[in-house]
């Protein structure tokens, strides 16, 4: 494993994170204690160190997992949430994003997680409007203060209507910044990579595999089940475009190297991403994540590269 330094936090994160939204439910399973359990107790004896949920993955479901699965060894992990979308049922949310109502956020992620400290808790994409809701980064300040949580952070949604959020990042006293990215998506690099670079703000890129797409293994008769997120789609011609978009980058994939891993990688060459955060549903699938910190394209030099 490869580490790097997650900006004016200073916290060591592994390139290669967990991204956990599938605990929740919402990604076509249902998961087990014992699966979990499985699968970050493997991905730690790899290395990975950092793990991301959020209190809308089912009504806090994948943090009370995520919680029992780390809690014998708690402070080798870097814990990353987030708050603004209380679940309300299957792909449902309602937004909160009053200092009272994260306030309570807080405690009940703190509770689900079995924890006395959130490591980064960040802004769940909402609105500009919802950014700047009167007293809510002064009520999140008051909680660094307190020691509930250590740093905080902003999870940019996929489509931002302005840069707002990431021009202020430093003002409200926010070290990281989640943001989809990957070979498909690309707009980050024109303007919040940039401005991560000059404020020292460290980058996680979700979505890494665009949706499971990049992993290959998709073709234009792919179908999901119900409670499976992909089936949520309005469009099916936006999927077969994804799977077109695919088949034309294929030829960048070096041969023997498998395409999610190649994938992972691509995304820790740029100098301003600290890690990826793919989700996983088996050990199998996080031990073939975990391989791609090995690629060439993972570079020892990187801006972020630390030690430990």
């Amino acid at each position: 494993m490869k580490y790097r330094r997650l900006g004016r936090t200073g916290m060591k994160a592994s390139v290669v994170g967990i991204g956990t939204w599938q605990f929740g439910g919402e990604w076509g399973k249902d998961f087990a204690q014992a699966e979990v359990d499985a699968i970050l107790g493997r991905a730690a004896e790899l290395g990975v160190n950092l793990v991301d949920t959020a209190e809308c993955y089912g009504d806090h479901l994948s943090e009370k997992l995520v919680g029992r699965a780390i809690e014998s060894d708690r402070d080798r992990w870097i814990v990353a949430t987030k708050f603004g979308h209380r679940f309300t049922g299957l792909f449902a949310r309602e937004d909160v994003y009053d200092p009272d109502g994260v306030q309570r956020q807080l405690e009940d992620s703190l509770r689900a997680l079995r924890t006395d400290r959130i490591d980064l808790y960040q802004f769940h994409s909402g609105s500009d409007d919802l950014f700047d809701t009167e007293g809510l980064w002064e009520m999140l300040s008051g909680q660094v203060k307190a020691g509930k949580i250590r740093h905080l952070g902003i999870s940019i949604t996929s489509k931002p209507r302005s840069t707002h959020q990431i021009d202020t990042a430093t003002q409200v006293g926010a070290g990281a910044v989640q943001v989809v990215y990957n070979r498909l998506a690309r707009g980050p690099e024109e303007h919040v990579f940039k401005v991560c670079m000059e404020q020292n703000i460290g980058v996680l890129a979700r979505v890494p595999l665009a949706s499971g797409f990049l992993s290959g293994k998709y073709d234009k008769k792919a179908s999901f089940n119900a409670n499976d997120v992909r089936a949520t789609w309005k469009d099916p011609a936006e999927r077969e475009a994804l799977i077109d978009q695919v088949e034309q980058i294929r030829p960048e994939v070096p041969e023997g190297v498998p395409m999610a891993q190649w994938a992972l990688a691509w995304c820790l060459r740029h100098p301003a991403v600290t890690c990826v955060i793919p989700g996983c549903k088996t050990v199998q699938q996080a031990e073939s994540n975990v391989a791609a910190a090995l690629l060439d394209m993972v570079r020892d030099d990187h801006p972020q590269a630390v030690r430990v």
